[in-house]
């Protein structure tokens, strides 16, 4: 239950924001949802689940609210708080704004921290190799490295030893080349505790500062890979932590990325080579009677892999792929290949085991004072990029040799046209539905979890997330939800305009169409932004329009064209000038823009935004729905299109004194059924339909 010294907690750091902020306005729903997630977390609705779905529109403040609730809850019990976003800006906004502004509120003393993933991290065994410290760089290159590459990482290596630079390449002042960092980064087994030099990197660094900070800011990739590692390993464990989820609609996507995997065939049996002629190389750094029944088994799995792959490569018809795929359907494979998955299965996983045993019986001489370090570290660092790969490699056949399910969604597999070589193929395993694992890993754990989003409704219901989410509707389960409205006058601060349109947007002439419209719909010496739903599609627009903008003297923009911050910067100039700025962008412009007061005032939508089900999952779980009796357009595309328009439209009204006008372009929301249903779900606008 909520205790009174939470709330008195609460209580003060809302009096402190009031005296410290100039014309402070109190912000009822801010209030309301403050005090809706403490009580969530406290139990106040449900003893076990202490968990809240919460849509809060724009302007309600959302980030402070979830702070003032939390982490009082937290520090007040001994726990931990995890937030989580989806973009680096959430990331940025919450640790140089909304955490420095809530630790002056607070009458309590808390500590918060940026963490980031092993991958954004060097190995400092791997940089002093790399860079030549040892003579044995070359070996940790897939091709030679360049003069000017061996430079950069001597200065990265010599930076690094005089605690100049932590080692996070986020930190280092000009962009590492992908090339160079894979050949540094830390990998879980290359970073040898054991050792002593492993203990002192920057990794370990970093993970260590977490056990000792209250409040850990990380994105969604890394809590996934957190709970896919069973929790605890690179954050706190579940059992101990609430975690709050920002932008929370990413989640589900994430999540399945995280549960899926692939390998290629004959590119595997090129590294499986490699571990074959290195396996003596390696029993002769380990205890020789110990290792050798794992290095036997370890070679005669490799040299049944490396001939089965190779064979079944040439099994694969290319001329039967469209567009570089081809898909299982109903994820049901044909009986040899299944026969074949489940034998690569069982040689995969034994010869994982195997590889990941010769690298501790190395640990453990190194250990017991028996073998240098000198020695075993590059060995345990190469080891360590074949225990990577066999790991993934066992993984992929798994899933592959995974029977088909009695219940719930099949697995969606898949093979692709190997780009790095010729009669190639990469096969591919994922999950359509990842809402149960989400539960067994994160939710029946945590202590409470709070998920919130500006768009988490689709047509004005949650179902469709909390099915992706794993989240129960049922009000018995004790799940509160809750959605709160902006705090913006919609009606007399903008007005949505669906114009009258000679076509729908899958008409072929709808491009030549914009290439008429769009002129007249610009506001002149106004801030302008136009969507599109594809690249191509605003680039012919463009290059069609262009000598005619610059005749009027208007400035126009394109995504793709300058970095993201170079557009931006110009187009505050140009409005600051009172020129006419017009902005082209295409989806990762419709969310994370912000463009508040005269920043943006006419925002135009080319089209509903949904998506073409053009990748084999989506096309798989359309596939399984329709296996359903469902309708997949209805129970995936529309609501999809829903979520994505209402984050497009939310670029417009940014602040409470905000206003414009949006024009959507696509008639299909006055002729179609579904239409009135996605108006509905947009705010209150003035509605115009000509």
């Amino acid at each position: 239950m909520t205790t009174s010294k939470i709330q008195k907690t609460i209580r003060t750091s809302y009096q402190n924001l009031q005296s410290q902020m100039d014309n402070f306005i109190p912000r009822r729903a801010q209030n309301y949802l403050t005090a809706e997630i403490t009580k969530s977390l406290c139990g106040d609705y449900h003893k076990t689940t202490r968990m809240i779905v919460a849509e809060a529109g724009t302007g309600i403040g959302k980030s402070l609210s979830y702070l003032m609730a939390s982490i009082p809850v937290a520090l007040h019990n001994n726990r931990k708080v995890v937030i989580s976003t989806a973009t680096v800006a959430l990331q940025e906004q919450l640790i140089n704004k909304d955490l420095p502004l809530y630790r002056r509120l607070i009458d309590r003393e808390f500590s918060f921290i940026l963490a980031k993933g092993r991958q954004r991290y060097c190995c400092a065994e791997k940089l002093a190799t790399a860079s030549g410290a040892d003579g044995g760089q070359i070996a940790m290159f897939n091709t030679k490295p360049k003069a000017k590459d061996i430079e950069q990482l001597q200065l990265m290596a010599q930076k690094l030893a005089q605690n100049k630079w932590d080692g996070d390449r986020d930190s280092w002042p000009k962009p590492i080349d992908d090339a160079i960092w894979q050949s540094i980064v830390s990998d879980k087994h290359s970073c040898n505790l054991s050792m002593p030099a492993h203990r002192s990197c920057p990794f370990q660094k970093a993970r260590a500062e977490l056990d000792k900070t209250d409040v850990i800011i990380a994105n969604h990739s890394l809590v996934m890979a957190d709970a896919d590692l069973g929790g605890g390993v690179i954050l706190p464990e579940p059992e101990n932590t609430i975690y709050v989820f920002d932008e929370a609609h990413h989640l589900p996507h994430v999540a399945r990325d995280h549960a899926s995997a692939a390998a290629s065939l004959k590119g595997a049996a090129a590294w499986l080579e490699k571990l074959n002629q290195s396996v003596t190389k390696f029993a002769n750094l380990a205890d020789e009677k110990r290792v050798a029944r794992f290095c036997n088994e370890l070679q005669a799995s490799i040299q049944e892999l490396i001939p089965s792959l190779t064979q079944l490569a040439s099994r694969f018809d290319a001329t039967q792929f469209e567009d570089g795929c081809y898909r299982f359907e109903h994820g049901e494979l044909p009986d040899w290949l299944e026969q074949e998955s489940k034998q690569l299965k069982a040689l995969t996983q034994k010869g994982a085991q195997s590889v990941t045993k010769v690298a501790e019986l190395i640990a453990e001489r190194v250990k017991d004072g028996e073998l240098s370090n000198r020695l075993a570290e590059p060995a345990l660092a190469e080891l360590g990029f074949f225990i990577q790969r066999m790991d993934n490699l066992a993984q992929v056949w798994s899933l592959m040799a995974q029977p088909l399910r009695e219940k719930g969604a099949p697995l969606a597999r898949w093979l692709e046209l190997a780009p790095e070589r010729e009669g190639d193929f990469v096969v591919n395993v994922s999950p359509l539905e990842v809402g149960w694992q989400l539960d067994q890993q994160i939710w029946s754990r945590c202590i409470g979890a709070v998920l919130v989003s500006a768009t988490l409704r689709a047509l004005n219901s949650f179902g469709f997330f909390c099915r992706q989410a794993g989240i129960s509707e049922k009000p018995e389960d004790g799940v509160k939800f809750l959605a709160l409205a902006s705090p913006f006058d919609y009606q007399n601060q903008a007005e949505l305009l669906i114009p009258k349109m000679p076509c729908e947007p899958s008409a072929t002439q709808f491009t030549q169409v914009l290439v008429d419209t769009l002129p007249n719909l610009i506001q002149e010496n106004k801030a302008n932004l136009v969507l599109f739903s594809s690249y191509w599609q605003m680039n012919q627009v463009f290059d069609s329009i262009a000598s005619l903008c610059k005749k009027r003297g208007w400035s126009i923009q394109v995504q793709g064209k300058s970095s993201r911050s170079e557009i931006l910067n110009k187009h505050k100039t140009l409005v600051q000038c009172q020129k006419t700025s017009v902005l082209f962008g295409t989806g990762s412009f419709s969310e994370g823009l912000d463009l508040p007061g005269e920043l943006l005032e006419n925002l135009i939508i080319t089209k509903i935004p949904f998506a073409v089900p053009t990748s084999p999952v989506e096309q798989a779980h359309a596939e399984y729905i329709e296996s359903r009796g469902g309708n997949p357009f209805m129970q995936i595309a529309v609501p999809e299109a829903s979520k994505k328009l209402i984050q497009s439209v939310g670029r417009l009204l940014r602040k409470e004194r905000d206003f414009g006008r949006v024009v959507i372009l696509d008639r299909r929301l006055v002729t179609k059924r579904y239409g009135q249903a996605l108006i509905d779900s947009l705010p209150p606008f003035k509605l115009i339909i000509e």
